[in-house]
């Protein structure tokens, strides 16, 4: 069976894509089939033609697209933006009609041409009304389902038949402009995301091997072509600089503040913007698999992925509207039937039941709710891609603002996860911040572990060039000392760098130095003692640096009411000594993977909804077993990008703090607009049963409500 992707247009609310999905669902060779409002598209699988796909949604009032058709734009926003967007819909241009002839059967009205006047607005109802009418009997006949559209159908020619011509015409033109209205701004929250597709740019300057420059679009990029990207202008495809050096804003990436320095060998992202150098890079994904297009398709589906909220409410929509159906016509026979009321308007004034029962029918449609929900998923997950951060569903959103308890790995979470020196120290130490004697025992160390590839190694490498003191000694004859450290010929002695354990057996010193190293230790840090020939010249420390934000990110996590935990393989030692300064609430060490799966359930049975922030591989039981796991360095990471629930993008902790705040705010909205909608509904409801209300009132606050909704569940991505 195939599997196609095709975008439907025309859907105003959730409720448009359940009838698209049950109709289309009914066709002979369709074996599964889903139709995602948030993203306006539909997935099938099976086999069966686009004709008959077309034919099937056009009935329900819908409009359909090949895979292939380029993405629509919402265009402008503002008035003139609306009025182009209503332009752009057959069904709304008879409205627009529709309008024009109820104002002038008005103008007759008030020259005292009443028949005329009077037989225009049911005119103009009836135009507007033709394809509401035509979508509500389709769905009716095609899926056995009740919809708004049927709703006001009746209640539009209920009031033509009592009588009320203008009403009729003003309330199915304001549901069909309000209607219009809702798509518009769904629209316009959809194409926060798409505006994403427009940071990488469509060509790019590929080098030849002469040197020259020819501009090509990025779909006929390969793997390996050298491109040129001045300074200014956008990266346009995934790679790594080969030649030149600049400050590259990534924000729309990862959602970093400040230009990252690039040089050679570093990684560009398409759609990032190169600063004031030029660079020359090499292509290493092509465009479809790019960084950019892995985020804009991985949010997308997470904008497919239903909360809880969501489920709950399109369950109860399937429900409620045939459900008021029923109530509404009890409304109008049951009052007359059994109590003598009436049942058409009086002459009075007193309002009939049958004009009760067609207000109820307005009030009770159930779009306000079932829009509630998906519009402030799509917006808040927008909102924390623009801010790098990666939320894979609603189901997650949602998740991620119940959590209490957020357990972190260590090792690349807290800290950077690569060992730096932290202190160097001679037994000739002549004191103050750096001396010739340390600086030479520094020396001593780099040479010998020059040729090393050990992460400690390194660091010592690393922190001799920093101070300016590598090279300054020559090692030969180097030779590793498996688990104990190294020795090489320095100068016509045999320098050896090894553990406290080594020198302990091998190489006697005095018991001040001792004291020195053990207290080091016992803090968590690596000790490394030197010696040149037979003499012990001193000690170097080396430790996995914190990451400079850690301590200010636990810190707001607290203010949040968040309880921390950390899990990690390393020494008791070390983690007292990383806790203390991270300021963690618990730390737990020595634990294996299997272990830190088991701290998890531990934690959940405790606190019921529980992070794990990890690296997405190392840590992959535990993020899994967590409410929510989230991986750092999404960026730079296939597989965090595809594993875990979250990911932050740019590998940087200052991110998880605000997508905290957005999830619950997110879900402060999502339940504020059911809320507020069912409290107002009722409201009307009331209103209408009491005889007091109007076909009028009652579309417009079912209008208002779901504009209503829809522009509250838009402020995340106001958010910050």
């Amino acid at each position: 069976m195939s599997e196609q992707t095709y975008r439907i247009s025309g859907m105003d609310c959730a409720g448009c894509a359940r009838e698209v999905e049950t109709g289309v669902a009914k066709l002979p060779g369709v074996q599964a089939v889903q139709v995602d409002f948030a993203t306006a598209k539909m997935r099938l699988t099976g086999e069966v033609t686009f004709e008959a796909l077309r034919q099937r949604v056009e009935a329900l009032g819908k409009g359909i697209d090949l895979p292939e058709a380029p993405a629509p734009r919402a265009g402008s926003g503002g008035v003139r933006g609306f009025v182009r967007y209503l332009w752009g819909r057959a069904a709304t241009r008879l409205a627009l009609g529709g309008g024009a002839i109820i104002l002038v059967g008005a103008l007759l009205m008030l020259i005292g041409a009443e028949t005329v006047g009077g037989a225009l607005y049911i005119a103009a109802a009836l135009v507007t009304l033709l394809p509401i009418a035509r979508s509500g009997l389709r769905t009716l006949l095609l899926n056995h389902d009740f919809n708004i559209n049927l709703l006001m159908t009746i209640a539009a020619l209920g009031a033509i038949c009592i009588g009320e011509t203008l009403e009729a015409a003003s309330v199915i033109f304001l549901f069909a402009i309000g209607e219009a209205l809702e798509g518009y701004t769904a629209d316009r929250a959809r194409d926060s995301l798409r505006g994403l597709l427009g940071l990488a740019p469509a060509q790019a300057r590929r080098l030849n091997d002469a040197g020259v420059t020819e501009t090509v679009a990025v779909q006929a990029l390969a793997l390996g072509d050298r491109l040129l990207v001045p300074p200014g202008e956008r990266i346009p495809m995934d790679g790594v600089v080969l030649n030149g050096s600049s400050d590259v804003n990534q924000a729309p990436i990862t959602g970093e503040s400040l230009p990252v320095y690039k040089a050679a060998g570093a990684a560009l992202f398409a759609g990032t913007v190169n600063g004031a150098g030029a660079l020359e890079m090499q292509v290493t994904r092509l465009a479809a698999d790019n960084t950019l297009s892995r985020i804009i398709q991985l949010v997308e589906e997470a904008q497919s992925v239903r909360a809880p909220s969501q489920r709950l409410i399109d369950r109860f929509a399937r429900w409620y509207t045939p459900g008021v159906v029923l109530v509404a016509l009890a409304v109008a026979l049951l009052p007359p039937l059994l109590f003598n009321a009436p049942f058409n308007n009086l002459p009075d004034g007193t309002q009939g039941w049958l004009y009760r029962a067609l207000e109820l029918l307005v009030i009770a449609c159930p779009c306000s709710l079932v829009i509630s929900t998906p519009v402030t998923i799509i917006s808040a997950i927008t909102a924390a891609a623009r801010r790098g951060v990666l939320i894979k569903g609603g189901a997650y959103l949602e998740a991620l603002g119940g959590v209490r308890v957020i357990a972190f790995d260590k090792t690349g979470t807290l800290t950077s996860g690569q060992p730096a020196l932290t202190a160097v120290r001679s037994v000739d130490c002549a004191g103050g911040e750096r001396c010739d004697q340390c600086d030479d025992v520094l020396a001593l160390a780099a040479a010998v572990e020059q040729s090393s590839a050990h992460p400690l190694a390194k660091a010592v490498v690393a922190a001799a060039q920093t101070r300016g003191v590598a090279g300054r000694y020559a090692a030969r004859a180097v030779l590793a000392l498996a688990g104990r450290g190294v020795q090489g010929e320095v100068a016509g002695k045999r320098v050896t760098i090894g553990s406290h354990a080594l020198f302990e057996a091998e190489h006697p010193h005095d018991a001040a130095l001792c004291a020195w190293v053990d207290a080091a230790e016992q803090g968590g840090q690596t000790a490394m003692l030197v010696c040149d020939g037979d003499r012990v010249r001193g000690y170097l420390t080396v430790a996995d640096a914190l990451r400079p934000e850690s301590a200010d990110v636990l810190s707001e996590l607290h203010t949040q009411g968040m309880k921390t935990v950390m899990l990690t393989g390393d020494n008791a030692a070390v983690a007292a000594s990383v806790a203390g300064q991270v300021g963690v609430d618990d730390a737990r060490a020595g634990l294996l993977p299997a272990d830190k799966l088991d701290a998890v359930r531990g934690l959940l049975r405790d606190y019921g909804a529980v992070a794990m922030v990890g690296d997405g591989v190392n840590d992959a039981p535990a993020l899994a077993a967590a409410t929510v796991g989230i991986a750092m360095g999404g960026a730079g990471s296939a597989q965090a990008l595809e594993t875990a629930d979250v990911a932050l993008m740019a590998d940087d902790l200052r991110q998880l703090p605000y997508a905290l705040r957005l999830s619950r705010f997110a879900r402060a909205l999502i339940r504020q607009n059911i809320a507020v909608s069912l409290v107002f509904k009722l409201a009307v409801m009331l209103l209408a049963l009491g005889g007091v209300g109007s076909l009028w009132l009652a579309v417009a606050a079912d209008v208002g409500m779901s504009l209503a909704v829809t522009v509250n569940g838009m402020r995340p991505l106001r958010q910050q």
